[in-house]
């Protein structure tokens, strides 16, 4: 999926929109185990990886009966079949960003979590700067496409919460806890929290969630009065050379949808992934609007930013003649969930509201 897809790498989104297979890896470093259970464990998940590596596909009958929670528990239907999830998990690992954000939401914080890169300097509030301390104590487990099932034996998890692309592994996941595959792909974030939510039995904490989110939206409309009655916003950033536009269907492109607020001809359709990508610089016309969004302006994709304020067509955009050009984090506005888009409305707040 584009988006995620471009979530995945702040230095090169453009290297991340083909999506790679998923890479298994069982470090062979082994700590000092203790106890004829322990080896056997390990004996046996490695002897399940081996088996998992030399197929490219895990058939559904051939999936093992997962291992049952050691506390009371109800059973949840998911893509892999039935789960005994855990009333009152303690002890949850995520794997993707998605899961982790959407988790962090319902009031889970997690002991452990993938990251959306290949150390775990990308699993911090300096990564996730929006997210603050809520990810502050979460172990890394490994990037999402590599998992390490050592890290996430050594943590003891009483429940896994995992996206699609990590059902290869869901035999090796669910014989160390409780495994629910959470469906992330080709969804709309709010079907997709509140999916999540369904699965977990949050459905409360999910209505309280969204209470927050719409009386956000509410008061936002308030403060803008009539002042964007007339105006187009564009979002936009770049890659190298070329620019990706999101349309309306993106998921900073829903939250402008939920404020009533205007976009380009060209950015107000829905098309896959909500993204269109590759805009050479002879169609750059369809950045153009009354105000512009430049995702990654501010930080990460800040050298593409200043590459761009230097080419010709840069002075012919209405938003720059206006002076109404706004860099914004790239993590949140290309983010998925509830505490993203509370990150967007401050955005919208600083640019739209309290700048004259």
């Amino acid at each position: 999926m584009v988006i995620k897809a471009l979530w995945s790498s702040m230095r090169s989104p453009l290297a991340l929109l083909k999506k790679g297979g998923i890479r298994l890896v069982l470090r062979t470093v082994c700590p000092q185990w203790q106890g004829w259970w322990q080896w056997f464990l390990r004996v046996g998940l490695a002897a399940m990886l081996a088996s998992a590596c030399s197929s490219t596909a895990i058939e559904h009958s051939g999936v093992p009966t997962p291992k049952p929670p050691l506390s009371p528990c109800r059973v949840v239907q998911h893509a892999m079949g039935q789960t005994c999830v855990p009333n009152n998990p303690k002890r949850v690992v995520t794997i993707s960003y998605e899961i982790l954000v959407r988790a962090l939401a319902l009031g889970i914080k997690p002991i452990g979590s993938t990251g959306e890169e290949w150390n775990e300097t990308h699993l911090s509030s300096q990564y996730y700067p929006y997210l603050g301390n809520k990810v502050g104590g979460i172990k890394y487990v490994g990037f999402s496409r590599n998992v390490n099932l050592e890290k996430i034996l050594l943590l003891k998890p009483d429940l896994i919460l995992a996206w699609e692309d990590a059902g290869k592994i869901y035999p090796l996941l669910s014989q160390i806890a409780p495994t629910l595959i959470i469906p992330t792909n080709d969804l709309d974030w709010k079907e997709g929290f509140n999916i999540t939510a369904e699965l977990l039995n949050k459905e409360q904490k999910a209505q309280e969630v969204w209470n927050h989110y719409y009386q956000r939206i509410d008061r936002l409309k308030t403060a803008f009065g009539n002042r964007y009655q007339n105006q187009r916003i564009s979002i936009v950033t770049a890659v190298g050379e070329t620019a990706y536009i999101f349309v309306k269907n993106s998921f900073a492109g829903s939250i402008l949808e939920d404020l009533g607020l205007q976009r380009p001809l060209a950015q107000n359709v829905s098309v896959p992934d909500g993204v269109i990508p590759s805009i050479s610089e002879e169609r750059l016309d369809l950045i153009d609007a009354d105000i512009l969004f430049f995702m990654g302006g501010d930080n990460r994709n800040g050298e593409d930013f200043a590459r761009f304020q230097k080419r010709p067509f840069w002075q012919t955009l209405t938003a720059v003649q206006q002076k109404k050009v706004y860099p914004v984090e790239y993590v949140p506005w290309i983010g998925d969930g509830p505490l993203a888009a509370d990150a967007v409305i401050d955005d919208l707040y600083r640019y739209l509201v309290n700048t004259p």
